[in-house]
């Protein structure tokens, strides 16, 4: 049942914790909506609190979005920033109100996004450190545009990043993917990057490896 009560609409899976359980919001992609990623909950460890937002824009005649994106434009005019960093903002909040609202640990949280949803949950992290410990970034990609400019003189040595994408992605390049590792590396943070032989989707080794090096860290 979609929980209206919070500023983003979700669904849920209670964790067989009482009290104290690791968080994992998920965040779908472009067009998509909660439903999506959560077909992953039922396979992820059963003592995290998993959390499936949907994102703030409806489209039409189905699907929703948490930016605008124009396909034609070239990779800087590609994405509504500003729409984007309100998107970020809105996340932001969401942690603090599911904090709140469910028994969970405020300092064990991991953001699990999909492409559009990779993409800010790259920039939740990086704007607000302190709110999330672990990132699974699937098919996406760091846009800087939506990122504070003083990257450098914030604490990140909390974070730790899990990403991964298709060799074959037709919808966002593998080479923009391939530009996180130095950006992560240039910041002094921990991460993992692996590539599998695929479009812009999941496959199931991508799955389990990323399932993996989650259930070592909550």
């Amino acid at each position: 049942m979609v929980n209206t009560s919070l500023s983003l609409n979700h669904i849920i899976r209670k964790s067989t914790l009482t009290d104290n359980a690791p968080l994992l919001i998920m965040l779908h992609g472009y067009g998509s909506d909660e439903n999506d990623l959560f077909s992953f909950a039922n396979e992820l460890p059963e003592e995290l609190f998993i959390i499936a937002a949907r994102a703030p824009y409806t489209m039409q005649p189905f699907g929703n979005a948490w930016y605008a994106i124009n396909f034609d434009a070239e990779k800087g005019k590609w994405s509504d920033n500003e729409q984007a960093k309100k998107s970020r903002d809105l996340i932001a909040t969401f942690i603090d109100e599911a904090v709140a609202s469910y028994p969970i640990d405020k300092n064990n949280v991991t953001l699990l996004g999909f492409s559009q949803g990779t993409i800010l949950s790259y920039a939740v992290a990086l704007t607000y450190p302190e709110k999330v410990k672990n990132i699974v970034a699937l098919s996406g990609y760091v846009n800087t545009g939506i990122l504070p400019e003083n990257l450098e003189q914030k604490d990140y040595k909390n974070l730790d990043f899990y990403c991964s994408h298709g060799s074959v992605d037709q919808v966002i390049p593998v080479d923009w993917a391939r530009q996180t590792v130095p950006f992560l590396k240039a910041l002094n943070i921990k991460h993992q990057y692996s590539e599998f032989p695929v479009g812009h989707g999941v496959a199931p080794q991508n799955f389990y490896e990323f399932k993996d090096w989650l259930s070592k860290r909550i």
